[in-house]
């Protein structure tokens, strides 16, 4: 009787170490296929938080988004048509390429340059593609003015709407359903966590005696701010005339 009750015992024993392995496995596999959020680099972020306010279109998930889908976040990109970490082409960028860190010339392989100067350019295109029918939503103005930018305002304007190009459409529907989605998802996430830390850290701030500001907090608060745009506006494209140049499949 002891010797059946012990095969028993030692049975429910080697049944339960299996059904404990498989909830582990299953576990392992659930969080291994959860796929993580794209997040924006950090030596990134201020560069396209200050370039996310030149227009009120604009946000940082969809300037994450766009990179993202154009270069990967690589300031070295190369298609053969396009350059740099935004993808400007050639002609595109002498029109609209702007010094943005202050050195003097607008180079395309500098992000600090080239993510302002897609800044300008994106609030260009969403003025033009106003009068194009679907446009005067923020969703159908978001997506004619990604497509634009990958196909060139000419493109857009001749079709009357989305042009009929795979790469395009490929483009502007992975940034508006796939990209854009998990970069908001990411950037809610960073910011309850900043929120989070600022709190934390006033919590345990210790009172100190009132002072003036230093100089040099007022220093980098100035630094900090985004300065306004002096740059004269290039004159928008009419339709009919000659646009940037189209980007082809890269």
């Amino acid at each position: 009787m002891s010797r059946r009750t012990a095969g028993l015992v030692a049975a429910f024993l080697a049944g339960l170490a299996l059904v404990v392995v498989a909830v582990l496995v299953v576990r392992q596999l659930t969080a291994a296929s959860k796929p993580e959020l794209p997040v924006v680099p950090e030596a990134r972020r201020p560069v396209v938080e200050i370039a996310a306010r030149v227009c009120s279109m604009l946000s940082v998930p969809l300037l994450a988004a766009q990179i993202d889908a154009e270069s990967g976040w690589r300031a070295n990109a190369d298609s053969g048509q396009a350059q740099g970490i935004s993808q400007f082409a050639p002609d595109t960028w002498k029109e609209w390429g702007r010094d943005g860190n202050g050195d003097g010339k607008a180079d395309v392989w500098e992000p600090r340059d080239a993510i302002p100067s897609q800044a300008r350019y994106m609030c260009h295109l969403y003025k033009m593609v106003k009068v194009i029918p679907g446009g005067s939503t923020r969703l159908g103005s978001t997506r004619l003015a990604l497509a634009a930018y990958n196909a060139g305002p000419s493109a857009v304007i001749r079709a009357r709407g989305m042009p009929q190009l795979n790469e395009t459409r490929g483009y502007v529907h992975k940034i508006m359903h796939d990209l854009l989605p998990k970069y908001r998802k990411a950037e809610k996430t960073y910011q309850e966590s900043e929120a989070k830390h600022r709190s934390t850290k006033r919590g345990t701030a210790t009172p100190s005696p009132s002072s003036p500001p230093s100089s040099d907090a007022t220093a980098s608060s100035t630094a900090l701010s985004p300065a306004p745009d002096a740059a004269t506006e290039p004159r928008p494209t009419a339709p009919g005339v000659a646009a940037p140049t189209t980007r082809r499949p890269r």
